[in-house]
C-alpha cells in the first residue's frame, strides 16, 4: 500500500489561488482561530496558571495525564448539564483532540476496516482514515430534520468491519446538537467517538448533552480541549473521556498507546486547574459574542431572498443554502471577486447537494457585519 502522500493533486484549487492574488482586498468570514479574532485569553491568568511550576518542575510522565489536570477536567463534566460523572481513570490527556482522533483509531480499527463519519464535516477524518489505511464511510445527515443522522443511512453503511460510529455535537458547520437517545446507535452497538470541541457554545439549544448521559449502555469515547474551550489552540491540550463501558472494555490498551508517545506538555497540563478555576467567566464572555454574531448574521442572511438559513443549536457556524446555482466553488469565487467576501464551498467540507456556503461567526464583530452587507448585496 503506497505512503499517505504518494499519490494525489495537491495544486491549489481556483478558489485558493483567488485567495491569495487578491489577498488584502477582502473580508474573511471563515477563520476559526479565536486569537485572530480578538478573543484572546487573560494574560494574568495564563501567568497566574504557571505561578509554581518551575520551582516544583519534575518530569513525572503519567499515561491518563497529570492528576490534578484530571481532576479539573472530571469537575468540568460533573458541573455539565445534566452531568457525566467520571472517576480520573475515566480520563486520557493528549495533545489536541486531532491527536485523540489518531489514538482511536490505532485503538479501534485494522487496515481496512471502516468507520462511519458524517457526510458534512470538517475535513480532517479523511486523513486520519488514510493515515491508518482505514475506510472513512459517510452516513447521511437530513437537512430538513436540522441536520439530525439519517438512521437508515447509518445501518446501510455498517457491515461486518465497521469498527466505530464518529459524531460531532455540535456539529461543525451545520450546528447540530445530538440532544436525545439515537436508539439506532444502540442497535448498531458499536464504540461512539464524539467530539464535543464546541459543547459550551450553544444557540437554539439549551445545553450539549454529553452523549455519554444519554446513551450509558454504550462504550464512548468524548473528545474535547482547551482550543475552543478556552480559545488556547496555542497551547495544545486536549483529552478522552471515557464512559463506563468504554473504559471497561479499552482503558487498559488506550492507556498503553497514550503511554507510547506521552505528547502533551507538563506545563500546559499544570495549567489546566487554574484554566477552568479562573476561565470560565471569559467563556461566557465568548459565547455572549458568539451568539450576538449569530443573530446578527441570521437576521442580516434572512434579508436575501437567495438564502435559506437555519439557526444552530450550536458551534460558531452558519451552513446557509443559495438558491440559484449548481456551482458552489463559482459561487464562493464571484463573492470574493465581486463581492469582496471570501466563504467556504460547502463541497470543503464533504456536502455536495445544492450550493451551500460556511460562514464563522467567531468572525470580529464589525468585521462581521461589514462582511455579511457585502455578502447580501451581491447575492440580491
Amino acid at each position: 500500500m503506497g505512503g499517505f502522500f504518494a499519490e494525489g493533486d495537491l495544486s491549489l484549487n481556483q478558489l485558493e489561488q483567488a485567495r491569495l492574488r487578491l489577498a488584502g482586498s477582502y473580508i474573511d468570514l471563515t477563520s476559526s482561530n479565536p486569537t485572530q479574532q480578538a478573543l484572546l485569553f487573560p494574560a494574568a491568568i495564563l501567568e497566574n496558571a504557571t505561578a509554581g511550576y518551575w520551582s516544583a518542575r519534575r518530569y513525572k510522565p503519567d499515561p491518563h495525564g497529570a492528576l490534578p489536570a484530571r481532576r479539573a477536567i472530571a469537575h468540568y463534566y460533573a458541573n455539565r448539564h445534566p452531568a457525566l460523572m467520571l472517576d480520573s481513570e475515566q480520563l486520557f490527556i493528549t495533545a489536541s483532540t486531532s491527536e485523540a482522533y489518531s489514538l482511536l483509531f490505532a485503538l479501534l480499527t485494522e487496515p481496512g476496516d471502516n468507520v462511519l463519519g458524517p457526510e458534512v464535516t470538517y475535513p480532517l477524518f479523511e486523513y486520519l482514515a488514510a493515515i491508518h489505511h482505514v475506510e472513512l464511510r459517510p452516513y447521511q445527515m437530513d437537512e430538513a430534520n436540522r441536520w439530525q443522522p439519517d438512521a437508515a443511512s447509518l445501518l446501510a453503511q455498517a457491515d461486518s468491519r465497521t469498527r466505530a460510529v464518529l459524531l460531532i455535537s455540535p456539529h461543525n458547520p451545520t450546528g447540530m446538537i445530538v440532544q436525545k437517545r439515537l436508539e439506532v446507535l444502540t442497535e448498531l452497538n458499536l464504540p461512539i467517538i464524539c467530539d464535543e470541541v464546541f459543547a459550551e457554545f450553544t444557540y437554539q439549544a439549551s445545553t450539549t448533552p454529553p452523549l455519554g448521559t444519554l446513551h450509558p449502555e454504550l462504550p464512548i469515547f468524548h473528545l474535547n480541549g482547551i482550543s475552543k474551550l478556552f480559545a488556547l489552540p496555542d497551547l495544545k491540550l486536549g483529552w478522552i473521556a471515557l464512559s463506563g463501558p468504554a473504559q471497561a472494555r479499552y482503558a487498559d490498551r488506550l492507556e498503553l498507546l497514550n503511554d507510547t508517545f506521552l505528547s502533551c506538555s507538563s506545563l500546559v497540563q499544570w495549567m489546566l486547574p487554574t484554566l477552568f478555576e479562573q476561565g470560565m467567566d471569559f467563556v461566557s464572555q465568548m459565547r455572549r459574542q458568539v451568539r450576538h454574531n449569530l443573530a446578527l448574521a441570521i437576521a442580516e442572511l434572512k434579508l436575501c431572498p437567495n438564502l435559506e438559513v437555519q439557526a444552530p443549536d450550536g458551534g460558531y457556524y452558519l451552513f446557509p443554502k443559495a438558491r440559484g446555482w449548481q456551482d458552489e466553488e463559482a459561487l464562493a469565487l464571484y463573492l470574493l471577486e465581486q463581492g469582496g467576501v471570501l466563504v467556504h464551498p460547502g463541497y470543503f467540507y464533504g456536502y455536495e447537494r445544492g450550493a451551500h456556503l460556511m460562514l464563522s461567526c467567531l468572525t470580529e464583530p464589525s468585521q462581521l457585519k461589514e462582511g455579511l452587507a457585502r455578502l447580501v448585496k451581491a447575492l440580491s
